[in-house]
């Protein structure tokens, strides 16, 4: 019943039996799965309602040698008037469209966004990590007018890499000098609020590693505008850093905060610009110039000193590291560590009043698993002329759901979403074994001009895709061809990526 091709594909990646041994490594394996680096791209950037720019390719590095294998791009003040919000919940803002028009060739696709009013948070994969990337949420917590108001507040996406939880979190806190303060305690809020449908990282505290960017809007205190000015000038930034109101508050023993760590600020402060331009704030405010806009990220089981430590502090380490035994343990087994490679803003971008600020990121971890959950590939040859199928096999138990589901995607798919067509995997399935599942796909779903495309097996329960096929091809409809319902040399499934660099 099924091909002795797709058997062998299979056994390319469990040489086990079936059952829940193949999730079971022995101690030799183990110390054989070396740890791997991972390049990671940050941009935070406060928009000011403007529209995309034409050209984003010093923002996103896109002609540097090295390609990210993730982007996380945290956007704040993307428009969100009544008209244009509502439209672009029906559809992608214009923000979330070009990045994905960007990307998308360059075998990116979008893995998670959020939006809330003016903040915008948006995840891009490699292709080739998608089915690694699991246990996908996001969530949301306004801190606008009387916390009802999403103007200011935070997005946040977290997700599992390879088995490592990682939390992203996107904020825009209260502006002005005078509410340092308030900053921390709306920060301090957002990361008590947000809470998660996991047992092992219910808190973003409980993620091994936390991001935390975005306009923090925290302000240079005391020094006037002429020294300011001087020092930017000068490029002498390190003569601002210890009156930096995030600095000042880390200082006074803010926990949460001195948890966090930053690169040193060794560029010039991106807020307030007079837009198209990039002269500091020339009008009659003149406000002075800060670096508002920051990108701090947390390594899980980071305490302070010793002898900052008051003694009530001391005993409630003890207790959080007696429950974080098992944590522990996987930290060593699996060790994560993180290097900053570059930290930075854009003066190129003139569009908004603040600067980009750009943060690119080494991750160098061990994979906890090295295979998908789902190994699927297309049966025979695809076109609209005939009823199709799919072979699947689960290559590690995971929980099923009525809701999974297979969808045919054109090679260079932005997202998820980005479907051709889809079929429920439990509706549809026609003959299954212990090792293999056949899924019936209509003729009348396949498109029926041709073209490169993949097939994706996405769980309902991970939210999030386990399995991608290789590229294939689907064939032209002869009978859509000969009664003349296809226009010559037209391919509706636009090759943006060849099939052989698919997995590059």
């Amino acid at each position: 019943m099924f091909s002795s091709s797709y058997i062998n594909n299979v056994n390319k990646y469990d040489q086990s039996p079936p059952g829940v041994e193949m999730m079971e490594e022995t101690e030799e394996q183990k110390r054989n799965y070396e740890a791997e680096s991972f390049r990671l791209h940050m941009v935070t950037w406060n928009v000011a309602s403007a529209d995309p720019p034409d050209d984003v390719t010093l923002l996103l590095h896109l002609n540097s040698p090295k390609s990210p294998d993730l982007y996380v791009i945290g956007l704040q003040e993307v428009y969100s008037r009544p008209l244009r919000f509502v439209l672009d919940s029906v559809f992608d803002d214009l923000w979330s469209k070009m990045l994905m028009d960007t990307l998308a060739p360059r075998k990116y696709v979008k893995v998670s966004s959020i939006r809330m009013q003016g903040l915008l948070l948006l995840i891009f994969s490699k292709l080739k990590h998608v089915p690694f990337i699991r246990d996908i949420q996001a969530t949301y917590t306004r801190t606008g007018i009387f916390g009802y108001w999403g103007n200011k507040g935070g997005v946040s996406v977290r997700l599992s890499f390879y088995g490592h939880m990682l939390c992203f979190l996107n904020c825009h806190l209260a502006a002005h000098m005078n509410y340092a303060s308030e900053r921390v305690d709306e920060f301090e809020y957002i990361m008590d609020a947000q809470t998660f449908d996991l047992q092992k990282a219910p808190r973003i505290v409980d993620h091994r590693l936390v991001f935390w960017f975005g306009d923090l809007n925290f302000r240079i205190e005391d020094h006037g505008m002429h020294f300011v000015r001087s020092c930017i000038s000068d490029q002498t930034y390190d003569l601002l850093w210890s009156k930096d109101q995030l600095t000042m508050m880390k200082k006074k023993k803010e926990r949460i905060l001195q948890e966090f760590d930053e690169g040193p600020l060794d560029f010039p402060p991106t807020y307030k610009f007079d837009r198209n331009s990039d002269i500091y704030d020339s009008s009659g405010k003149k406000r002075k110039p800060a670096w508002t806009d920051r990108i701090l990220w947390r390594l899980r089981h980071k305490a302070p000193p010793p002898d900052e430590q008051s003694e009530n502090t001391v005993d409630q380490e003890a207790r959080k590291v007696e429950e974080e035994d098992g944590d522990e343990d996987e930290d060593e087994e699996y060790p994560l560590r993180i290097r900053q490679d570059l930290y930075t803003s854009n003066m190129e971008y003139s569009i908004s009043d603040h600067k980009p600020v750009i943060g690119v990121f080494t991750l160098e971890l061990r994979k906890m698993f090295d295979a998908p959950l789902v190994r699927l590939q297309p049966e025979g040859d695809w076109s609209a002329d005939i009823d199709a199928m799919v072979l699947y096999s689960p290559l590690q138990p995971f929980t099923s759901s009525a809701w999974d589901w297979i969808g045919l995607y054109k090679v260079g798919f932005t997202s998820v979403s980005d479907y051709l067509t889809y079929t429920w995997v439990k509706d549809d399935e026609v003959a299954f074994d212990e090792e293999i599942v056949q899924v019936y796909v209509s003729k009348k779903e396949i498109p029926v001009r041709g073209g490169e495309c993949v097939l994706c097996y996405y769980s309902d329960t991970l939210q999030c895709i386990v399995g991608i096929s290789d590229a294939f091809k689907v064939q032209d409809s002869k009978v859509a061809s000969e009664e003349g319902l296809l226009p010559e040399k037209i391919d509706a499934l636009d090759k943006t990526v060849s099939r052989e660099d698919l997995w590059n």
